[in-house]
């Protein structure tokens, strides 16, 4: 049996302008200017002014402005309609163009206009071993052959794709019948491309290739080549005894040859000065300047051009507005009108919220992190944590994350992410609190002034910390050694 019920339920509902402002929140200053670029596409109420107000206003109430469609009060032949006639067309058509809402002061210089980040121009890792392919003598099959190889190599410079799955490559796209042989000898002549390692399938073979050229022949390149290509294993356990024994040669001939591997280069392609890996800049979101002792934070705004209502569309709104007589086509060109400008102030309004939060949040990090940003000694930062910033701004934990997400701030001490400043606690055998990257700093000078001859183990680096007064563990410092990227002891031994 089918049953009616009448239900009621409390629902949290986000207003468009909150959904806006979190989108716009996780989005870094880089990018800021596409995204407005974007809205400025869709929608033609909202335009970018030519000239820049160095005012602030708070951002003005748009509580009543944040239904998502405009009530529906009047059905004229059978179509809805909104009753235009209860709408204050005044708020529409102001003389107030231009939105206030970036973040500068007059009393200091633009930071923005004298930190622009250069962006280079430079072909990349592939398009420069295409170059080095057209001097090959190789015929139609053969080249596109090679294409399928170097196509194959990634960023580093390593061929992980199998032979055989290049053969079937070749086969199935681009209706090429070769054998592995073939693919080998090709592959063979792309090896002496530079940079040299280029389209090995391994780090021993990289190493190798390195090893063979022309340019590196003498004593200890020979020793070199025998300890990669017979004795590879013991050379990366660092077993220095067994490679003297195996190979029949002194310490100070195994430290020689072992000094000419380390000139190698591992990843032949990240080397290269035109990867795409090596040109990525950072557009830092704040800047944070020392002047005489006081710390100053400001907003880089220059992603963020200005924006304003279309004065077109309040014109037409006014004009509307004034006319006698109104007809059906005219009421529905005014409804499309008003949405797109309630929409743009939507955009505007949270554009201007986005660069209040951040500044907010950012000035309560400076603060809570004051010592750290006028020394740039890491043993001064306190541990902090999301909840820490959000209760002392009054925002929500998660509103806090998106700020800090992919956000940069630069001070003289050098470009950091604003994730960098929030660490856990570790109590000390006095009872303070103190930041795990207080920790980390300590743990890594210990280690960089450890005798490399005789790493210290996490034992014995956990005794040396519980001596400074830091209760750690083992496997503690374990944890943090391996978030240093630091190898473990027997890894760090050095002839």
């Amino acid at each position: 049996m089918l049953n009616q019920n009448l239900s009621q339920k409390l629902l949290q509902k986000l207003s468009p302008q909150q959904i806006q402002l979190m989108k716009l929140l996780q989005v870094p200053t880089a990018q800021l200017e596409q995204r407005i670029k974007e809205e400025l596409e869709v929608n033609p109420a909202l335009e970018e002014t030519g000239t820049l107000e160095d005012s602030y206003d708070e951002p003005a109430d748009t509580s009543d402005n944040q239904n998502d469609e405009p009530e529906v009060k009047e059905v004229e032949d059978g179509v809805e309609r909104d009753s235009l006639e209860e709408i204050d067309f005044s708020d529409y058509y102001d003389d107030d163009d231009i939105a206030s809402y970036k973040l500068k002061d007059n009393n200091y210089p633009d930071p923005d206009e004298e930190r622009t980040l250069p962006i280079a121009m430079q072909n990349s890792y592939h398009e420069f071993l295409d170059g080095q392919l057209s001097l090959l003598q190789l015929d139609e099959r053969e080249h596109k052959i090679a294409d399928q190889l170097i196509g194959s190599i990634d960023d580093d410079g390593y061929l992980r794709r199998e032979i055989d799955a290049i053969c079937d490559d070749m086969a199935f796209a681009q209706n090429v019948m070769t054998s592995e042989e073939e693919v080998e000898h090709i592959l063979k002549q792309i090896q002496t491309f530079d940079p040299p390692g280029t389209g090995a399938r391994d780090l021993q073979e990289c190493l190798l290739i390195q090893l063979r050229r022309g340019d590196l022949q003498n004593e200890h390149v020979e020793v070199a080549k025998r300890i990669i290509q017979d004795e590879f294993e013991h050379f990366t356990k660092k077993h220095y005894e067994k490679l003297e024994k195996a190979l029949n040669i002194t310490e100070d001939q195994l430290k020689s040859a072992i000094d000419v591997i380390l000139k190698l280069n591992p990843k032949p392609g990240s080397g290269y000065s035109g990867s795409s890996n090596n040109e990525q800049y950072l557009t830092p979101d704040f800047f944070i300047t020392n002047n005489s002792g006081e710390l100053q934070l400001t907003l880089n705004s220059r992603n963020a051009p200005e924006l304003k209502i279309s004065r077109n569309f309040k014109e037409m709104l006014q004009t509307y507005d004034q006319s006698k007589t109104k007809t059906r086509e005219q009421r529905d060109a005014v409804m499309f009108i008003k949405q797109k400008i309630d929409s743009a102030k939507w955009f505007i309004d949270a554009i201007q919220q986005r660069q209040q939060t951040l500044m907010k949040s950012m000035r309560t990090i400076m603060e809570y992190q004051y010592d750290f940003f006028l020394t740039g000694d890491e043993t001064t930062m306190r541990p902090m944590i999301l909840k820490d910033i959000a209760e002392r701004t009054a925002l929500d934990i998660s509103t806090v994350s998106r700020v800090a997400n992919s956000k940069y701030v630069q001070t003289e001490f050098g470009t950091f992410p604003l994730k960098y400043f929030f660490s856990e606690s570790l109590q000390t055998d006095s009872g303070e609190e103190v930041s795990t990257r207080e920790v980390k700093s300590i743990l890594n000078d210990l280690i960089g002034k450890e005798n490399k001859k005789r790493p210290l183990s996490d034992q014995k680096l956990m005794e040396y910390l519980n001596k400074k007064g830091y209760n750690i563990a083992r496997r503690t410092v374990a944890k943090y050694r391996e978030q240093l990227n630091i190898s473990v002891a027997r890894l760090r031994k050095e002839l």
